[in-house]
């Protein structure tokens, strides 16, 4: 009877021991299991690599690379002889937020200067000899020059050109990688071959065909003209 017994007891401690050795497998198979699965990115999140550094970089945002340097700088410069081409390209500065370069003669044009029906008159002189407007400048090169992406160059219109001292400025400058777009200002005149002109005079620069104004421009005639432009 005691034989009997035993037998038993020892048959249902083994029967403890197989079932516990089955449970602990299950747990660790779980573990491992749950270890090896990815988890889940939440909805919507982006998606990340490692670098060439080994961190983990991505994309930039719409707004990062609005306002990185690719954005660009506007410059506006101009050459006026009576204001006319001033009023302009204050306005175009307001409405792009671009800096403003005035392009100026070392020799200022005094009104009899500027006379040109009289044939004796600094400006009469100058067309009649191309030689005379070789104009030298104050300055040539605005400062920051090479961080503008954007050029508005700005002038009167003298014999269906571009006001020489522009000339002078245009020859002085490099640009390459500009943006530029010529403006005048005129009492009848149009644009004509004043900006093709300064293009080939220039050399380089991306060169749109501008525009004229007349000599009563407004700022709303501007603010019209750079909603065409898109800028």
């Amino acid at each position: 009877m005691k034989r009997i017994i035993s037998l038993a007891v020892s048959a249902l401690i083994l029967l403890s021991l197989a079932a516990c050795g089955r449970a602990a497998s299950s747990a660790s198979s779980a573990s491992s299991a749950s270890s090896a699965a990815p988890a889940s990115a939440p909805a919507g999140s982006a998606s990340e690599a490692p670098g060439s550094d080994g961190q983990t970089s991505s994309a930039p945002s719409a707004s990062a690379v609005q306002d990185g340097e690719s954005s660009g700088r506007v410059l506006v410069a101009y050459f006026s002889a009576t204001g006319h081409t001033e009023t302009a390209a204050q306005a175009i500065a307001q409405a792009t937020g671009a800096d403003l370069f005035v392009i100026t003669p070392a020799q200022p044009y005094t009104a009899e200067d500027l006379n040109y029906s009289d044939e004796t008159s600094r400006v009469s002189r100058e067309y009649a000899d191309e030689s005379l407007r070789d104009a030298a400048l104050a300055e040539t090169v605005p400062e920051g020059w090479d961080s503008y992406d954007t050029v508005f160059i700005g002038y009167p219109i003298w014999w269906g050109v571009a006001a020489w001292p522009v000339s002078s400025f245009v020859a002085a400058n490099d640009f390459t990688g500009k943006t530029v777009i010529p403006f005048c200002t005129s009492a009848s005149s149009g644009l004509g071959d004043s900006g093709s002109l300064l293009a080939q005079a220039a050399g380089t620069g991306n060169w749109l065909e501008g525009t004229r104004f007349s000599s009563s421009v407004s700022a709303e005639d501007v603010q019209a003209w750079i909603g065409e432009l898109g800028l």
